[in-house]
């Protein structure tokens, strides 16, 4: 699955820096199919390839933080699966995703 588009980078520069946001917009999220492990994008800096966004794992362990698209397109489970782009994601709030988590 291609995780990143020329479309979705677009909307991540239309939207723009956020992190100074008291809540800001969540603009994609990736999963992993095979286990847990939810990834909300925020925001995306093309050259280092690199997202800002709010990472939720086993439900016990979430936290805002960087994340690399290197890193989400090389992961491969224990099944032979990757890390998938939710393409019925609806851009949100952030709020709406952390109390949701």
């Amino acid at each position: 699955m291609n995780l990143m588009t020329r479309g979705l980078e677009k909307r991540f520069v239309k939207v723009g820096i956020q992190r100074n946001k008291e809540d800001p917009m969540v603009i994609a999220k990736f999963f992993n199919p095979a286990g847990s492990g939810s990834w909300y994008a925020t925001e995306y800096d093309s050259i280092k390839k690199m997202f800002l966004g709010y990472v939720s794992i086993y439900g016990d362990w979430n936290e805002w933080g960087f994340f690399s698209l290197k890193e989400l397109e090389d992961f491969e489970s224990p099944y032979g699966t990757g890390i998938e782009r939710d393409l019925e994601f609806e851009e949100c709030q952030s709020s709406k995703i952390i109390t949701a988590v």
